[in-house]
């Protein structure tokens, strides 16, 4: 049975303080909790593993854009990596690295690990002290090529400039 709002509308529930919210609602305003469908915490039922999960995910950690943390070898260390994040409240997402989408190979190859951008310093933090990243790692970002030539063109255009007051300071 599913819990319905005043006005007849389908409603969530929270499974920590029993409320019951919108379903635009994704947490509960008054704990955090991550809201479920009425009925399932209320009658009893276990709860699912989809919605276990949510239940450990941090609000605060699930705002922003997703945003490249950590590679992974294969699928087993990205889902690895996952539920270590997952149980310090932190969401992420696997997707297959850039070039490997081989069929014949769906476990294998490497993985990028994404977390909302609210969640990365966390995130770091967390695999940081898992020594899966080192702290002295430079993350590398693709530079576009226009960025790189300009950044290029300005550099030079200084040191002419540079040259050229130090020459007329001389004279």
């Amino acid at each position: 049975m599913n819990a319905r709002l005043s006005d007849g509308s389908e409603a969530l529930e929270c499974p920590t303080c029993a409320g019951t919210f919108a379903i635009e609602e994704r947490f509960c305003p008054a704990c955090g909790t991550p809201l479920v469908h009425g009925g399932a915490a209320a009658d009893g039922d276990q709860l699912t593993e989809r919605q276990e999960r949510a239940r450990k995910i941090k609000p605060q950690f699930a705002e922003g854009d997703l945003v490249y943390v950590v590679g992974a070898r294969n699928q087993a260390e990205a889902e690895f990596i996952q539920g270590l994040l997952l149980e310090e409240g932190v969401p992420s997402l696997t997707r297959r690295s850039a070039g490997f989408d081989v069929p014949d190979f769906l476990a294998g190859g490497p993985r990028d690990i994404l977390v909302p951008q609210s969640g990365e310093l966390a995130a770091r933090e967390i695999l940081l002290q898992a020594e899966l990243i080192s702290a002295d790692r430079v993350d590398l970002r693709v530079v576009a090529p226009g960025r790189l030539l300009a950044g290029l063109l300005v550099g030079i255009a200084v040191v002419l400039v540079v040259i050229w007051l130090g020459t007329e300071v001389l004279r």
